[in-house]
């Protein structure tokens, strides 16, 4: 357990000691108050409450296409950089598992993908403090809202951990973690356009965009949190057999 700690820290400290780390978060922040600001505008334009207003900004289109940029950044490096600086080698001999070692990575970005949200909780006082209108907080849409991007952003950064452990190039890790979350996220839109009703009782299910307007609401399923932490686990475990597979090559 000392040794899976000393991994966690160590991978948190990468990330607030990298240049990219910052540039991304910043790009994430503008985009995200690019979102806050045209949510608003929506919203007083067709007189809604300011409740609704930062119950919706958590599940615009632009906060998710942030989302998606920004996770193929922020865990390209994971095990990229590793190969190609040389470091993996004494990372694989050292006395902690490969099991320890993905799972530090993961919490590792994990808890940076936590902090680069942490600002947004200031639209809520932002929106209280200027509002014409009594503001109400419904607390359940809100902790909704976290959650319901809490749990996609899990999935993608474990995602975006697993292509790294598969490449020494990290633009290619970075790539191919887009392309897979890009995928993931657009195929939410199936139950909306698709005629088969197979592919819409699938997708429904399994739907990111779904799960985030519901969680947006206040709504979480526990069907859904079961999907994630499933889905979750069965990437990281795969991770494992990568990185297995690789240190014996």
């Amino acid at each position: 357990m000392n040794g899976f700690w000393t991994l966690w820290k160590r991978e948190v400290g990468s990330y607030f000691l990298s240049p990219i780390a910052y540039i991304t978060t910043v790009f994430f922040l503008v985009v995200m108050g690019f979102s806050f600001w045209f949510m608003v505008n929506l919203k007083l334009i067709s007189g809604a409450m300011a409740h609704e207003i930062t119950r919706d900004i958590y599940a615009s289109f632009f906060t998710w296409i942030a989302v998606l940029i920004v996770i193929p950044v922020i865990t390209m490096r994971c095990f990229s950089e590793e190969h190609k600086s040389g470091t993996i080698e004494a990372l694989m001999t050292a006395p902690v598992t490969d099991l320890s070692v993905v799972l530090a990575k993961y919490l590792g970005t994990l808890f940076f993908y936590v902090v680069m949200w942490m600002p947004t909780a200031s639209y809520i006082f932002i929106v209280n403090q200027f509002s014409t209108t009594p503001f109400q907080l419904d607390p359940g849409a809100l902790t909704g809202s976290y959650v319901g991007g809490l749990m996609v952003g899990g999935l993608f950064i474990a995602f975006g951990i697993l292509c790294s452990s598969m490449t020494s190039n990290q633009i290619a890790s970075a790539i191919m973690t887009f392309a897979i979350v890009t995928v993931l996220f657009f195929s939410g839109f199936l139950p909306y356009i698709s005629d088969s009703n197979l592919i819409r009782e699938i997708t429904t299910h399994t739907s990111s965009v779904m799960h985030m307007l519901d969680a947006s609401r206040g709504i979480i399923d526990s069907r859904s949190i079961v999907f994630y932490l499933s889905s979750i686990t069965l990437v990281l475990f795969a991770t494992v057999k990568v990185v297995e597979a690789r240190k014996w090559k």
